[in-house]
């Protein structure tokens, strides 16, 4: 299974990119956010998802670890492809796909091209309880990767022993002043604090 690839970018269009990997190219499926985040001719590096159906081997390319989240949770809904999960995920923000979900708001998700209220009904049923991490943002990238950070310190601080509710508030704070701060940075500030 690929997990990710690291190489040229041969090729780019809103929809796919061609990634050369020591001299061999691969065909990644990609998003418009992960579109706008690539250069041609430049070095990139992406979270693959593969999937591997009778008749094709496919790749999605994703450049952060939530988006391909997203997108494995929309693609376990039934009746959502990888073709339309990418649409979905080039029409809205992660944000937006988590907020519209937890507020039930299937008109938001039917704005993706070829997902009708069906589908939007079924997405917000199968993954209300799925898109929390996503939902409580204030609207940008960083602070879903503030997120990621900030629940793996706090998993790294309870295998130590130290109580999720102690740790978390700290996390909290440390985050609002240090946004760029590293997992093992935010894990000593916090027991620095405790």
């Amino acid at each position: 299974m690929i997990f990710s690839l690291q190489g040229i970018v041969q090729e780019l269009t809103p929809t796919y990119a061609v990634i050369n990997v020591n001299g061999v190219g691969y065909y990644v499926g990609i998003s418009l956010m992960t579109s706008q985040r690539l250069t041609l001719n430049k070095e990139t590096f992406l979270f693959i998802q593969q999937i591997i159906r009778e008749d094709a081997h496919l790749l999605f390319g994703f450049h952060t670890r939530l988006e391909k989240e997203m997108f494995n949770l929309l693609i376990s809904v039934n009746g959502v492809g990888a073709v339309s999960a990418l649409i979905l995920l080039s029409t809205l923000s992660l944000e937006e796909i988590a907020s519209a979900i937890l507020s039930g708001n299937g008109a938001v998700i039917q704005k993706a091209k070829g997902i009708g209220a069906k589908t939007a009904e079924r997405i917000i049923v199968d993954l209300k309880d799925k898109v929390q991490k996503f939902g409580n943002t204030e609207g940008n990238i960083s602070s879903f990767e503030n997120n990621k950070v900030k629940e793996e310190s706090l998993s790294a601080l309870e295998v130590l022993g130290i109580p999720k509710r102690t740790s978390e508030k700290i996390a909290d704070r440390i985050l609002k002043q240090i946004p760029e701060i590293t997992i093992e940075e935010l894990v000593k500030q916090i027991l620095k604090n405790i």
